[in-house]
């Protein structure tokens, strides 16, 4: 089941690219300091990870030591001597710290049996956040946050309620651009993550094909809804990022970089400079925030627009994208053939050919790639070739003459004055008028299959050519759909302008149609066809 906020892509396991991401770490680590990423790439690194992760659940319970029976509990696993020595393993990395065990000590036989109570040490605990923050970054599943927009503007009418008084509280201040800040950095990276995923959504080829068709339509009305609030809340957004620029943003800023840097660590001897430094350092991550902000939901010119606008740009199109992608799998779910299929067979032609030259035969009656012998037609080739009928063989056709230089070196430059250049206007003029002649032909052949209703196909009379030819492209459409065992089927052709409806009569016999080249048969149907064109 296929979820549009937050299932567009499956993740699997993420301990291999674990493993390649921070491999190189172990690298930088001489003889005798901690190798707190080794269990990764070890035997038995999921002992290890869930030994490391019962720790981390610990601390997160505010228990620091824990003993061996203590994990095995946790894991629902015995406390025997593998768990020991994946401990003491984890120590010699330096992942755990072990401390000697004496608050139960009541014999001499217990003081002398080693006992140890175990710790995540300082590297130990900065391997896992860092795992954690790597498989919670791989695993993320992005998001369209309309409700990230109606809490950015939220806060910036607050924050120009407070920079309309003369004398603003520093802390209400802070609170709101801390707010900001954070929701529209969730927004900006759930936003780039959701449309990343379903990028590779819509490219994929093969899968559950129908999941993707259940899910498409609420996922397209989702995106829908976002990109109605992106309009929506992004102008206004924009106008009060505008408003707020008016009266002095700067000033805001200001109040909340002096209040960041009163926490900061003093350094050097002089107290005051260290806090002008803090207040700077703060001011300048204030306003390159403020920046991004503002370049996300204000468009500059037209050669600047927003990411607000980019991303309602790119949300469209992902729509398109998705009907055409349905349209693909609605296509090959009909029964029709893709250029896949085609290929599969040629490739099965081409495995049953009976020899090499039948191969080679099927090679060329397929792609037409003939070895080429000359790179250029010279001009007499050219004018011995000017009143040939076009479906005059190659090998009928007159020779061309081939410089030996050309054959050896494959290059061949003639010498004295370039050709003329050669007036092609009767033959542009011969082409225009071949194009009217077969567009009438063929407007002239739909107004004569064009039906006032349904009709036999026995009644259709006599057919010319090309009313024939086009028939014959309706009837192999409207039979390319039909399932077995249907009776009666609609389509329409491809450029959207007929649209035929064919029915089978029952014992109706045999259908003849009449043509200058003979006549066809088939069973008896009822046909209609009508003219969509404007």
């Amino acid at each position: 089941m296929y979820s549009p906020a937050s299932r567009i892509l499956s993740v699997g396991s993420v301990r291999q690219d674990v493993t390649v991401a921070i491999g190189a770490l172990q690298l930088v680590h001489g003889p005798g300091e901690p190798q707190p990423f080794t269990h990764l790439t070890v035997p038995n690194a999921d002992m290890y990870r869930s030994v490391l992760r019962t720790f981390a659940r610990a601390k997160e319970r505010f228990i620091v030591h824990l003993r061996p029976e203590d994990v095995a509990a946790e894991l629902r696993i015995d406390a025997d001597e593998q768990l020991t020595l994946a401990l003491e393993q984890l120590v010699t990395w330096g992942n755990l710290r072990a401390d000697v065990d004496t608050s139960r000590v009541t014999t001499v036989e217990d003081f002398r049996r080693k006992r140890c109570l175990y710790q995540l040490t300082g590297a130990g605990q900065a391997a896992e956040q860092a795992i954690a923050f790597y498989e919670e970054a791989i695993a993320r599943r992005g998001q369209l946050q309309s409700v990230a927009l109606a809490d950015i503007a939220d806060r910036l009418r607050s924050l120009r309620a407070l920079a309309a008084d003369h004398d603003p509280d520093p802390a209400k201040v802070h609170l709101l651009l801390l707010s900001v800040a954070e929701r529209f950095s969730s927004l900006a990276d759930n936003a780039q993550a959701f449309m990343s995923a379903l990028r590779r959504a819509i490219d994929f080829s093969d899968g559950d094909v129908d999941g993707f068709l259940a899910y498409k339509e609420r996922l397209i009305d989702y995106i829908n809804r976002f990109i109605a609030d992106l309009a929506n809340s992004g102008a206004q957004i924009a106008v009060l990022l505008s408003e707020l620029e008016g009266v002095g943003h700067d000033r805001l800023l200001e109040l909340a970089a002096r209040r960041e840097a009163a926490d900061a660590v003093p350094e050097g001897r002089d107290a005051a400079e260290s806090l002008a430094r803090a207040e700077k350092q703060a001011l300048d991550a204030w306003r390159n925030r403020w920046r991004g902000l503002d370049d996300w939901f204000t468009s500059r010119d037209a050669g600047h627009p927003s990411q607000a606008r980019l991303l309602r740009q790119a949300a469209v199109t992902a729509i398109k994208q998705l009907i055409d992608m349905v349209g693909l799998l609605n296509e090959r779910r009909s029964g029709r053939s893709d250029r896949s299929a085609d290929f599969r067979a040629l490739a099965r032609w081409f495995a049953e050919a009976p020899d090499d030259e039948a191969a080679h035969r099927l090679w060329r009656a397929a792609f037409g790639l003939c070895p080429a012998r000359h790179l250029s037609v010279t001009d007499q080739t050219a004018d011995a070739w000017r009143d040939l009928p076009a479906g005059t063989t190659w090998r009928d056709a007159p020779p061309i003459h081939i410089s030996p230089q050309l054959r050896r070196t494959g290059a061949y430059e003639r010498r004295g004055k370039p050709s003329q250049v050669r007036d092609r206007s009767g033959e542009r003029d011969l082409l225009r008028r071949q194009a009217e002649r077969e567009a009438a032909e063929t407007a002239a052949a739909r107004r004569r299959l064009c039906t006032a209703g349904p009709t036999l196909l026995s009644d259709l009379g006599m057919l010319d050519l090309q009313a024939f030819r086009l028939f014959l492209a309706l009837l192999g459409d409207a039979l390319a759909v039909r399932a077995p065992g249907d009776t009666e089927v609609k389509t329409v052709t491809s450029d959207g302008t007929l649209e035929i409806r064919l029915s089978l009569v029952p014992d109706g016999g045999t259908a003849t149609i009449r043509t200058p080249d003979g006549t066809l048969t088939g069973p008896e149907h009822i046909i209609e066809i009508s003219d969509l064109a404007p």
